[in-house]
């Protein structure tokens, strides 16, 4: 039997410029899993930890960012089978404060970018589409109409 659990998270870091919306991308750091792929803020949910905890504690180790506010996106699945498991990876929205961005080992890189520049650098497809509807939801400045749904903090 395949088990299915929320064991990830994926944090879309966003700022505002020129009434548009920019993304943080990260490239992976040399021996680390999928060396060079660019992606989003990654992790995973401790023990005991809800899932917006562990978004905002991993944007903080991976990046040294602040999340100011955090919108809850969707929710994705990933069959890892090397575990049979299918995981589930709760997305989020995090507008996060402005600062200096401080990379932990797992990236070698990052860079501010438009959203069009982002989803042509992911290499998981599944993370262009979380990060369309993020900004999609987002498209007002906040959730609009459904920000009392949407926001987490």
């Amino acid at each position: 039997m395949i088990e299915s659990r929320v064991a990830t998270i994926d944090v879309y870091p966003l700022r505002r410029r020129s009434d548009a919306w920019q993304t943080l991308v990260l490239q992976r750091a040399a021996n680390t899993r999928c060396t060079g792929a660019w992606e989003t803020v990654h992790g995973h949910i401790e023990n005991g930890e809800r899932p917006e905890d562990a978004a905002i504690r991993e944007v903080a180790e991976e990046t040294g960012l602040a999340i100011a506010r955090l919108y809850n996106v969707t929710v994705q699945p990933f069959y890892l089978h090397s575990m049979h498991v299918v995981t589930l990876a709760v997305a989020f929205a995090g507008i996060v404060h402005d600062g200096p961005v401080r990379l932990s080992d797992e990236h070698a890189r990052a860079e501010w970018v438009s959203i069009d520049e982002a989803t042509a650098r992911y290499a998981w497809p599944r993370s262009a589409v979380a990060l369309r509807e993020a900004v999609y939801l987002l498209r007002s400045g906040d959730g609009g109409c459904v920000d009392d749904v949407l926001r987490v903090r």
